[in-house]
């Protein structure tokens, strides 16, 4: 009987903490709001970079893009001069390599001098590239590119801002986005999901660690992304992963970047934009914070439940592939 009793009792109490925490981040907490700072994107010249870039110029941010191409960040420039909300906001395109921490120095002080030195409010680093294939088709040399065009094109990025708001004493944002192949990976994405794993767990750090300064980090899993970026890496990837991928009939970059702010303006430390990157989101959680306490036990259970299904289907159609994939590497002379 009293072993009945401490259970209701610890039942019951996980569910006011469970209820109190829903309720306060649905009422109680202060949205985020960009209007009048200075928001830092990286990939910035198309995508979900410049997606979020206009987003934001839209709500009456100053904001900076960074790309490599100078061509498409002047366009880019044009594109955000077409929404500008006052003549009082400030708009750049700087062209940096922002995948080592002295070009992102040098993007975050170009950035900065028009803001009398001041870092960046808000960094949203969507650099990045994926170039799926085989593991057995990687170099050492590409698997490291692999890893510097997902991890490093925005570690280093966080790396130089951290340092730069910490000596000024600001108290910003950092933005990352990884990949809903940041919770879970398949075929074809060896070069990528690495990075994109190590990218969550660099946020996930960060988030402990920059709360000495009172910097917020957040971290986006956004899935398909209807992009150029998309074109691209479908031409040079395996028929096996995008068998896998046809049914995923993915997000413009337009909806991917209002999903990402509608986070950061929560307050939302883990961000996912649809019903199947909750669901790998919540199964994938840990000890991370939730975004709802309620709902994210409903994903997780579907998770649970659902997701053993999903990747026995998959590994069904690796295996089916078996024959095909011999064949290839006959071709490629990795088997006699």
């Amino acid at each position: 009987m009293l072993a009945t009793t401490a259970i209701q009792a610890f039942v019951v109490s996980v569910l006011l903490v469970v209820v109190t925490s829903a309720l306060s981040s649905m009422f109680f907490s202060k949205k985020w709001d960009p209007r009048g700072k200075h928001c830092f994107v990286t990939g910035g010249s198309r995508g979900t970079g410049l997606a979020l870039a206009i987003l934001l110029a839209r709500r009456g941010a100053h904001v900076s893009i960074v790309a490599r191409d100078k061509l498409k960040l002047d366009k880019g420039l044009e594109e955000l001069e077409r929404v500008r909300q006052s003549p009082e906001q400030i708009f750049h395109a700087f062209s940096f390599s922002v995948d080592s921490e002295a070009e992102s120095v040098a993007a975050l002080s170009a950035a900065a001098e028009a803001h009398d030195g001041r870092c960046p409010d808000a960094l949203f680093l969507c650099a990045g590239a994926s170039r799926p294939g085989f593991f057995i088709d990687q170099t050492e040399e590409s698997f490291k590119a692999g890893i510097q065009m997902t991890l490093g094109a925005q570690a280093f990025t966080a790396l130089a801002a951290t340092k730069m708001m910490v000596r000024q004493g600001i108290k910003g944002k950092i933005v990352f986005v990884s990949s809903v192949l940041g919770l879970m990976s398949f075929v074809g994405y060896t070069p990528y999901s690495p990075g994109k794993f190590a990218i969550r767990g660099l946020a996930e750090s960060l988030r402990s660690e920059l709360k000495v300064y009172g910097i917020d980090v957040h971290v986006a899993f956004p899935a398909t992304i209807l992009s150029p970026g998309l074109d691209e890496e479908n031409e040079v990837k395996p028929k096996i992963t995008l068998k896998i991928e046809e049914t995923d009939s993915g997000s413009p970059p337009e909806d991917i970047a209002a999903g990402i702010l509608r986070g950061v303006e929560k307050g939302t430390f883990h961000i996912t934009m649809d019903f199947l990157g909750d669901v790998f989101r919540a199964t994938a959680a840990c000890a991370s914070p939730r975004q709802n306490p309620v709902l994210d036990i409903l994903y997780g259970l579907i998770g649970f439940v659902g997701l053993p299904f999903w990747r026995r289907l998959v590994d069904t159609q690796v295996i089916g592939h078996q024959e095909e994939h011999r064949e290839y590497c006959r071709a490629k002379g990795y088997v006699s």
